[in-house]
């Protein structure tokens, strides 16, 4: 009984203690609302108010009632990587910088957001300085930074 305690408390210490992901939500939403399950049919596509999903205390938008119950059937599988932060400044900087939502890749079936505005696009610099490597950069990155402060 001593041990089941004991291990209850220790577990309920850990849940209570966890620090929450940081996400990047410009705009309220994740990807500023744009549709997480379209960048897997290759397109960026704004989400509609009337199909909003809340995952991990972040809000999702999607563009349809399929979309939104795809989602809604495995979450993880569609959420952005890095917590929708832009990849390429994970992996070379280690920190967290808005996206253009219309930027994105997707690699091993995960979704990668970027940066691109006043002509720099860290979609084309990820993909020409070594996304690979890049990528397990912001892989151990992401561990030092993802915490919400």
């Amino acid at each position: 009984m001593k041990k089941l305690l004991i291990i209850l408390f220790f577990g309920l210490t850990s849940v209570l203690t966890a620090q929450k992901i940081d996400y990047n939500t410009n705009k309220g939403f994740i990807a500023e609302g744009y549709d997480v399950i379209s960048y897997f049919d290759n397109e960026a596509i704004k989400g509609k108010s009337m199909y909003v999903a809340t995952h991990d205390n972040v809000k999702y938008k999607f563009a349809t009632k399929e979309n939104l119950n795809k989602f809604k059937s495995n979450p993880e599988k569609f959420i952005p990587q890095y917590g929708g932060y832009c990849a390429y400044a994970l992996g070379v900087n280690g920190e967290k910088v808005s996206i253009n939502p219309k930027t994105y890749e997707i690699r091993d079936g995960k979704l990668y957001l970027f940066y691109n505005s006043w002509g720099v696009n860290t979609l084309t610099k990820w993909v020409e300085e070594g996304a690979e490597t890049l990528k397990s950069k912001a892989d151990i990155n992401w561990q030092k930074v993802k915490t919400k402060i």
